[in-house]
């Protein structure tokens, strides 16, 4: 009996690392296509206890006869309630300081309260066919409504200067998915840009009161006697400017670290 068990919870680590090497999860709704990917490191955690870890998401939005898509209007993530978000003792960035900044400009007010990093492209209409932009994108720790959060923030500096800052709101949700993100995108360029990819990398490890503290944590939820567990990482809610909504949740996997 103990054999089979073994067998069965290796047949599952293996069905995980077949589903995270499957890619990114695809959706489309009409003419609009979304590609949602996400991934966390390190993989092997302990059982009872969480430690640090990191997080990649990356979302593509496209159409099929290559238009520009409409613009995202709402944004919402889910991760696992395995892992869990811890900003106490973090300097808090503030949406003003940010406005109208470009990312070294953002970097130097608020440094000390980055999360994370990334790329973004977007697609500018000014007159005629599309163009094409891309650049940095800085995660801060933030204050959002009054509670703790997260201040993504966009600087496109050709063809025209233009900053976007979009807050996320950090709650607690339900169920297999305890984390939840949500945001309300500001329209991009008064409305005539949308962007079209977003690549973020968060994590952070960080001292408070002389112990050592991390942003994001997660322990392996797997059950007793087993090495590992696939499980759904996270789910990806994509509202858009016409209307549409689209949904995506990412398969994950881990190992129990001994």
């Amino acid at each position: 009996m103990r054999r089979r068990i073994v067998t069965f919870a290796l047949l599952l680590v293996a069905v995980g690392a077949l589903a995270a090497a499957a890619g990114a999860e695809v959706v489309q709704s009409g003419d609009v296509r979304v590609s949602f990917d996400g991934t966390f490191a390190p993989r092997t955690l302990p059982r009872e206890r969480a430690a640090p870890i990191s997080v990649s998401v990356e979302g593509k939005i496209s159409t099929t006869d290559g238009s520009q898509p409409p613009p995202l209007r709402e944004l919402r993530m889910e991760l696992n309630s395995a892992g869990q978000i811890d900003a106490g003792g973090l300097p808090a960035c503030r949406s003003a300081q940010l406005q109208s900044t470009s990312s070294e400009a953002a970097l130097a007010r608020c440094r000390s309260a980055q999360v994370g990093k990334g790329r973004f492209v977007a697609q500018l209409r000014l007159g005629g066919k599309p163009i094409v932009v891309d650049g940095r994108a800085l995660v801060f720790n933030g204050i959002v409504g009054g509670r703790p959060g997260m201040l993504i923030h966009i600087y496109i500096a050709q063809p025209v200067r233009v900053t976007l800052v979009v807050p996320l709101r950090i709650s607690r949700g339900e169920g297999k998915f305890g984390t939840v993100l949500r945001a309300r995108v500001p329209p991009l360029a008064g409305g005539l840009g949308s962007i079209t990819e977003l690549q973020l990398k968060i994590g952070r490890r960080y001292s408070r009161g002389g112990e050592r503290h991390s942003y994001l944590s997660a322990a392996c939820a797997a059950p007793a006697g087993f090495p590992g567990i696939t499980f759904s990482f996270a789910r990806g809610i994509f509202a858009f400017a016409d209307g549409r909504t689209m949904h995506a949740v990412l398969a994950g996997n881990c190992q129990v670290r001994k």
